[in-house]
């Protein structure tokens, strides 16, 4: 069975009315909604579940996709780095796997360049999952049901490509449509508090749109930590900081990082790709400073998190939490 996206016309330039009465001419095309309708193939899904939360795809058995991942948890841990196999501790903050779809690639520094070649990096990653496909599809074809299910949907063997694969169709059913701020895209004028109106406001006018846009609200651009203000020094960075620059070795890459999405960021804290700020007020307060080099005022910073906060969306029929 397929589900397909709903037809939407693109979003036309509209007139918001803030609480000064002015008028005030803003584009809705920077941000789209979220797809009410999503397009994946559910029997593929229903498998890729069903591996996202086995923990055989680890070396011993103890970790699966979802142990960082909780779906129950806006689809991550919440700590600032991740616990894998034998108590090892990652070193970079794991983001939400809901919308991951949209992501243009995938991993902070942008390693993987879809949703499939993602999946394989924890596990064969020697602190998260610390396995490999000739220990792993040994396990799944001694289980009925994986042997069954995969030679129904790919019509031969449990391979690696087909286990990626079904796990990458799991994570593209993961989106959250229908947050408020969605609604308010969509027509719905009241769909928004006086103050998340204020936010949005800001956050176009102050530049926050100009790396934060389309339909995950970032997710779609690499940019550097520390544009207008330095946000390391060699007295305080690691290698982990260092970004794209790892995998290119292009000195014009350090510190550049995929853009993260403010998609259900709200209820996704630790932020930043260390984890190490731990409220969301916090984090506005530093990207105002190192990315606009602006100092924010208190309202500015209670008006942009209740724009943020705005963009929390559903999963099931409930919102995130």
């Amino acid at each position: 069975m397929l589900f397909f996206y709903e037809n939407t016309s693109t979003p036309k330039k509209q007139f918001i009315n803030f609480a000064s009465n002015e008028q005030l001419l803003y584009s809705d095309q920077a941000i789209t909604p979220i797809p009410l309708n999503n397009i994946f193939n559910k029997s593929k899904a229903t498998l890729g579940n069903k591996l996202f939360h086995d923990p055989r795809l680890s070396k011993n058995n103890t970790v699966a996709c979802a142990s960082c991942h909780s779906l129950f948890t806006a689809g991550v841990d919440r700590t600032a780095v991740s616990v894998g196999i034998n108590g090892g501790m990652g070193n970079m903050n794991a983001p939400t796997v809901f919308n991951s779809r949209y992501n243009f690639r995938q991993f902070w520094d942008g390693r993987a360049s879809d949703l499939e070649e993602q999946v394989s990096g924890p596990i064969h990653n020697a602190v998260e999952m610390g396995s490999n496909w000739l220990e792993i599809i040994p396990r799944l074809k001694a289980d009925k049901y994986y042997v069954d299910s995969f030679a129904q949907i790919y019509n031969n063997e449990i391979t690696a490509k087909n286990i990626t694969n079904a796990i990458a169709e799991f994570e593209r059913s993961l989106t959250t449509p229908n947050s408020l701020f969605d609604q308010y895209l969509r027509g719905n004028k009241q769909a928004l508090s006086k103050e998340a109106l204020l936010g949005y406001r800001k956050f176009v006018d102050y530049g926050c749109i100009s790396c934060h846009q389309g339909v995950n609200v970032g997710s779609n651009m690499f940019q550097k930590l520390g544009i207008v203000e330095d946000y390391y020094t060699s007295l305080n960075e690691r290698k982990n900081d260092f970004g794209r620059y790892n995998i290119t070795k292009n000195k014009a890459d350090k510190y550049v990082f995929k853009v993260p999405s403010l998609r259900n960021i709200a209820v996704t804290p630790p932020y930043f790709h260390d984890g190490s700020i731990a409220s969301l007020s916090e984090a506005i307060d530093i990207m105002g400073y190192y990315q606009l080099g602006k100092k924010l005022t208190g309202n500015d910073i209670k008006h942009l998190q209740s724009f943020l906060e705005s963009l929390t969306g559903e999963w099931q029929g409930s919102t995130l939490k």
